[in-house]
Formats: structure tokens, C-alpha cells, sequence
């Protein structure tokens, strides 16, 4: 528990001196508070606007988990047919590489104007910004299979799908979740673009009518709701990850006890 709190301290710590100093800038004039408002005015704006940050705040959360469940599906499908698939794994996976170099935010207007402006062009938006890491880190997950366990399995009479069963889905599995705590994150980045593309509900609507009416208070505190919802997200797969594969949490708190020691 001391271990754990004494992690969170010193970022906690930082947090709050960087909002001391930004304070400190905004009150001395440096900065106008029109274009960088103050932590206080930001506060202030979360308080009065709460309602309408928090019904905002469902439709982008819908829009970035049903992204990423999307993701999730596509990234894991593609993974194992990358991994144990040679002509695939050649003809795809620079593919998958070059799709991150489509800038996303260019693509989500013409993604609204084939697919319509409802949830599902924004969920494929969220799907191109987060299957990348899941795809990749999953691909060297099951990659890094032990192939002495393997043969050995093999010896025993064990088929393809025991193979995958016992072997190379558990050694996947922290490689999956390490990319999903990636892509979590990038999750509501994805969500903010389709709602910026063309959207009448969400944190990146909100925004746009924010920046529009000078809002900057405003502006920020729905991009702190924003982040948030980030944080939030990556502390769930976290989670998850730790429900689901106990196993890998225990070596590394053994590996981090050894290295104290």
C-alpha cells in the first residue's frame, strides 16, 4: 500500500505545481485569461456546465468503447491470421504499418459524407485510431511463444487448437492487453475526430460551439471531462487485465521484489 501511494505522489505533486504556476501566469497577465484560462476559471466552468459536460460526456464514451470493442475485434482477428499465416503476414502487415500514416482527421469528413452522420463512421474512426497497437502487440505475443512447450505439447498429442489454448493465448494475453491500454487511450482522440467530422451531441460538439462563442473556460473544461474519460478507460482495461491474467501481475510483482532486493 506504501508502495503504491508513494507511486502516485510525486506525479500528484507535479500535477498540482504545474496548475500553481499556470494560475500564477494567468493572474499576473502574462497570459490573457481569454486565450489560457486560469485552473480556478477552468473549475469554475466544470461546476456551472457539469450537466451539460456530463450529458455530452455519454455519447463520446459510447462512441469510444464501441470503437475500440470494434477494434479489439478486428486488431485480434487480424493478429492470428498475421501470425500463423506467412503470405499474410508479408502481403498485410505493411498494410496495417502504412494505415497509420492516413491522417484520420482528414478522413472522418469524407467517412461521414459516404457513411452519413451517425455513430457508425465514428466508430470506424475509433477503430482506425486504436487497432494499430492492438494488432501489432498482439502479433508479438503470439510470436513469442516458447517453442520447447510447444514440441513438447506436441509429443503429447496436442492439435492446433489445444496449441493455441494453452499456449500461445496465454503468452498473447499481456501483449493484447498492453496494446489495449494503448488504444483505450487513444479511444476518445478517435471519438473527438468523428464528432468534430459532423456530430449534434458529444465533448468534440461541445467544443466546436465552446470555441465558436470564445468559450475558452469552457473549451477546457470539456477537454479535462475529455481526459478524463481517457484515464478512466485505461484504469478499466487495466483492471480487466488484472482479473483476467493474475498470473502476469504476479511475475511482475515478483520481478519488481527480486529487483529491491
Amino acid at each position: 500500500m506504501i508502495r503504491r501511494t508513494s507511486r502516485y505522489a510525486l506525479p500528484a505533486l507535479l500535477l498540482v505545481l504545474a496548475g500553481l504556476l499556470w494560475q500564477h501566469v494567468v493572474d499576473t497577465g502574462t497570459i490573457p485569461d481569454f486565450v489560457l484560462p486560469s485552473p480556478a476559471e477552468i473549475w469554475h466552468a466544470a461546476v456551472v456546465d457539469r450537466d451539460l459536460l456530463l450529458s455530452n460526456a455519454v455519447p463520446t464514451l459510447l462512441i469510444a468503447v464501441g470503437g475500440l470493442a470494434l477494434a479489439l475485434g478486428i486488431g485480434v482477428s487480424l493478429a492470428v491470421a498475421i501470425a500463423y499465416s506467412p503470405p499474410l503476414r508479408a502481403a498485410v502487415y505493411p498494410l496495417v504499418v502504412g494505415s497509420q500514416t492516413v491522417p484520420v482527421l482528414a478522413l472522418a469528413p469524407v467517412l461521414a459524407l459516404i457513411l452519413g452522420y451517425s455513430i457508425l463512421p465514428k466508430l470506424v474512426i475509433v477503430c482506425l485510431v486504436c487497432f494499430f497497437p492492438i494488432t501489432v502487440n498482439t502479433v508479438d505475443g503470439l510470436r513469442s511463444v516458447d517453442e520447447e512447450m510447444v514440441s513438447l505439447l506436441r509429443t503429447m498429442g496436442a492439435g492446433p487448437i489445444a496449441l493455441f489454448r494453452e499456449v500461445s493465448l496465454p503468452a498473447a494475453l499481456p501483449y493484447l492487453f498492453s496494446g489495449a491500454r494503448v488504444a483505450a487511450t487513444f479511444s476518445v482522440i478517435g471519438a473527438l475526430f468523428g464528432e468534430w467530422a459532423g456530430s449534434y451531441s458529444g465533448l468534440g460538439y461541445l467544443m466546436q460551439q465552446q470555441q465558436a462563442q470564445f468559450d475558452a473556460a469552457g473549451l477546457f473544461a470539456a477537454i479535462a471531462a475529455l481526459t478524463l474519460l481517457g484515464i478512466a478507460l485505461f484504469g478499466v482495461v487495466t483492471l480487466l487485465e488484472r482479473i483476467l491474467i493474475p498470473w502476469h501481475r504476479s511475475a511482475g510483482d515478483a520481478v519488481l521484489r527480486g529487483g529491491n532486493e
